[in-house]
Formats: C-alpha cells, structure tokens, sequence
C-alpha cells in the first residue's frame, strides 16, 4: 500500500478508497495532491487485488478546485525564463497535470466519485474524469474558471460535453453558474443523490462492491471499452470490440461465469 501525505488510501474486500485530505484546506488541488493522485490511481490500476475505487473527500468539501498558492508558484516558477521558454515550460506543466487526471480515466479499474460539499473548478475536472458519480445533496459545482479569468484546461472542457451535452456543457463553462446536486443529476453529470454523506458513501460502497463481485476481466474490458467507443465512431467501436473479443471472450472467467450460472450459485474469480 503506498503512503501518501494528502491522501487516504485503503484497501478492503478488493475495492480501494482514495480520499482527498487537506480538509482544513477546502481539499483544494495543490502540487503535491496532484501527483499523488497520479500515483494512487497508478497503483490502483496495477494492483490485481483492486477491482473498484471510490475517490472521494475528507470533511465537509469535496474539492474548492485548485490551491491558488500552486498557481502563483507556477508563475514565479517560469517568470525568469526567456519568452518562448516560458510558455514552452507552462505548456508542460498543464500537459503533466492533464496526465495525473487522465490516470483516473485510464485506470482499468471503475472509479466511482462520492461528491459532498462544494465541487468547484479542478473539482469538475476530477470527477468528470470517473467513471461513475453520485452526490448527497448538500452539493454544489461549478466550472469556476472563467471567473478566475482562465480557460479549463485539465479536462472538463473536453470530457463535459460528453457527459452532459454540449448546450448544458457551455451554459455552465460560459456563465461560471453554481449548480447544486439536483440539477447536476438532471444533467447526467451525477447519477444518484443522497440525503446525506453517509448515505453517499454506502450508495458508493455498495455499487463499488457489486462491481467487485464480478470478472475482473470482463469488466476491465467493458471500461476500455466504453472509453475507446466514446471517442470513435460506432463502426470503429465495433470493429474494436469484435478484435477484443476474438482474444478475451474465451477465458477461464467466461467457464466460471457459465458453470456458476448453470449451478445457481456466485463465481469467485481470480484477481
């Protein structure tokens, strides 16, 4: 298990929980939560043991969206280098925090958000990039940047409008508007609102386990999947598929799935 400073990670009965912690901070994203999230996901998607992850956040605040004092020590970080390597050094720089959000959408493993609080900024960046996303009903969101007078640039931009659909996408990039959990599972962009944050997290923990119970294989290959077909075109997505199944439909998982079924009983598949 990894140790992180600004993260609680844990692992139980194969699902994995990554908990933002900078509570008295509003959980907001500075330098080093940002890399570690890189390295939990990371892990997660390499450790056979985890089939689901449930990232979710220490106190009453998901995530404010980005620490402020990051981003003015990103400017003293280039401002004394010479014009074109400056903004070479900032492009790198957002490349490199683009990458660590990627790393969720990439883990093989389902992630599913369990959203409290406020969600504002790089906090729709975080969670956009999971798979699955459910909110109590004391949340709030909003694509925050414009008001900070920047452009979204970690993701929410991109995977949003997939999300949501580009009309309610732009509505809220454009005007900055807060939103609260029952208009963001109108939406699409949550799934399921609880009354509270520990009704959140057993809604969270039980799909988390559910999702445990079945093939790893199977299900790692329906996220991939699922993102691959998202950004292609429905013949690519099927001339996918067809490859990927003419070299993982015949598995061991499929005869345990089979058998299970024919005998009325659970399989227990291997990690």
């Amino acid at each position: 298990m990894p140790d992180f400073e600004f993260l609680k990670v844990s692992l139980a009965n194969k699902v994995a929980e990554v908990s933002l912690n900078r509570p008295d901070k509003a959980n907001a994203l500075h330098e080093k939560m940002w890399y570690e999230l890189e390295a939990a996901f990371r892990w997660a998607d390499e450790t056979p043991e985890v089939r689901a992850v449930i990232l979710r956040s220490e106190g009453p605040r998901f995530s404010s969206g980005i620490d402020f004092e990051f981003v003015l020590s990103i400017a003293q970080r280039i401002e004394s280098l010479p014009e074109g390597r400056r903004q070479e050094k900032l492009r790198a720089i957002i490349c490199s925090l683009q990458a660590s959000f990627t790393r969720i959408e990439s883990c093989r493993k389902p992630v599913i958000a369990a959203v409290q609080g406020v969600c504002f900024g790089g906090g729709i960046d975080l969670i956009s990039a999971c798979d699955i996303r459910h909110a109590s009903e004391d949340a709030s969101f909003s694509v925050k940047e414009v008001d900070l007078g920047i452009v979204a640039d970690i993701g929410t931009l991109q995977r949003l409008p997939k999300i949501v659909g580009e009309g309610r996408a732009r509505e809220w990039a454009l005007t900055g508007k807060l939103f609260h959990a029952v208009e963001a599972q109108r939406a699409g962009l949550i799934n399921e609102v609880t009354s509270d944050v520990p009704a959140l997290l057993a809604l969270a923990r039980e799909q988390a386990a559910l999702i445990a119970e079945k093939s790893p294989l199977a299900v790692r290959g329906t996220k991939q999947i699922l993102n691959y077909s998202r950004d292609h075109s429905v013949a690519e997505g099927l001339d996918y598929v067809a490859t990927w199944n003419a070299g993982m439909l015949m598995s061991l998982d499929l005869k345990m799935a089979v058998e299970a079924a024919m005998q009325r009983k659970k399989a227990q598949f291997p990690d």
